[in-house]
């Protein structure tokens, strides 16, 4: 299989529709709503969405992210994009990095440079990477994506090419947080021959939405309990999103796909949330950072096929590719960030995984890469070193 250059090159009359649909949108009425109780806040959405028509400019982050080598190969008829950067070091380990939902590509992009080049980040040579960051199909530029049934499990499947027949890698360090945790255990699972070791930062069981029943309290250490009681609250609170998305992710697909205002407050609503930004999502994401993310959505056209990704978990259930215990079989390392959204107790992960590395570090939320990309580097350094 071959790989080609990429070149990000939005046209003008694209942002130059963009910015008239923006200046153009009807804002729902919202009252008693300065904490975010009903959703996204009227006020901050109407602020966030002037500058994204007014001052962001996008030609400005396509640059940054056109300064990495992209690249796009098909893999089954998919189209797959991808950043390839080759490490610095002596002796480079291959690691692919795969993102979720809400996340583009672009959330790993503050690891790049300290993993391919610890050296120059204050770090050592000897832990440099080649780092391989797609974009998982339907999403950003993996578009347009017109095959059914892709979710985290599929996902897996193409990466094990993409890594073996396209880059020709026989052996790779894999890492994800959101559906690319989930993706990152399956490679763990399925391809255990082929995976040095996997890194996480959410711990996601492969049969999840099949299976979906959470350990107990009596499950978690007298130090986790506060994890139990996120979660808890979680299930309560925050899980209708995935209810529309697994079930019917087209009806909202039309909204999504001609609003990029409706878009913003989806997605907005999410980065608030999941973070560790105790209510001002401006502490841990620039109006910059949030809008990169919405714009990659936008001008690909991909919220559709993003949302579909839940749709094609809940109705293509998983099928586990041995019986061996424990279900992950290649060594596993898990970055514990207390203010992620799900928290799995520690006796859990020792029977799920083959786990040989453990870390909770705080502050840090759902988006680690771009809320701690220090902590989350020198968590990933510790656990591969002791691998390669």
């Amino acid at each position: 299989m071959k790989y080609e250059p990429f070149e990000i090159a939005i046209p003008k009359e694209s942002i130059d529709d963009l910015k008239k649909r923006l200046r153009a949108t009807r804002f729902a009425p919202d009252y008693a709503n300065d904490n975010w109780a009903y959703g996204t806040n009227g006020d901050y959405l109407k602020e966030l969405v002037t500058y994204w028509a007014e001052e962001y400019d996008w030609l400005t982050h396509e640059k940054a992210i056109n300064g990495y080598s992209n690249y796009q190969t098909v893999i089954d008829d998919v189209p797959i994009h991808f950043i390839y950067e080759k490490g610095k070091g002596p002796n480079p380990t291959p690691l692919i990095l795969t993102h979720g939902w809400p996340w583009t590509f672009w959330d790993w992009h503050k690891v790049i440079g300290p993993l391919t080049d610890p050296e120059a980040h204050g770090g050592n040579a000897e832990d440099s990477f080649d780092v391989i960051i797609p974009s998982v199909p339907g999403f950003g530029f993996s578009t347009p994506l017109a095959t059914t049934g892709i979710n985290f499990w599929r996902t897996a499947d193409y990466w094990v090419k993409l890594m073996t027949e396209v880059l020709g890698y026989e052996r790779f360090a894999a890492g994800g947080g959101d559906w690319g945790a989930g993706t990152t255990t399956q490679l763990a699972h399925k391809y255990s021959e082929h995976v040095i070791g996997a890194y996480i930062h959410l711990m996601i069981p492969l049969d999840v939405f099949v299976n979906s029943k959470m350990p107990e309290r009596k499950e978690y250490a007298v130090d986790e309990l506060e994890y139990f009681d996120r979660n808890a609250k979680f299930f309560t609170d925050g899980i209708g999103y995935a209810s529309i998305q697994s079930t019917r992710p087209q009806t909202l697909a039309f909204a999504m796909n001609d609003s990029p205002a409706g878009l913003c407050s989806w997605l907005l609503e999410k980065r608030r949330s999941w973070s560790d930004c105790s209510g001002d999502v401006e502490t841990r994401f620039s109006k910059d950072d949030l809008l990169t993310t919405m714009s990659i959505y936008w001008f690909t056209q991909s919220y559709g096929t993003s949302a579909r990704y839940y749709y094609e978990v809940l109705n293509n259930p998983w099928q586990p590719s041995h019986d061996e215990t424990p279900v992950v079989k290649a060594p596993t390392g898990i970055g514990v960030f207390k203010d992620e959204i799900i928290i799995r107790p520690r006796s859990w992960a020792e029977k799920y995984y083959n786990l040989v590395h453990w870390n909770v570090m705080s502050p840090g939320g759902h988006f680690a890469p771009m809320e701690e990309p220090e902590q989350l580097v020198e968590d990933m350094r510790l656990f591969f070193r002791a691998l390669t």
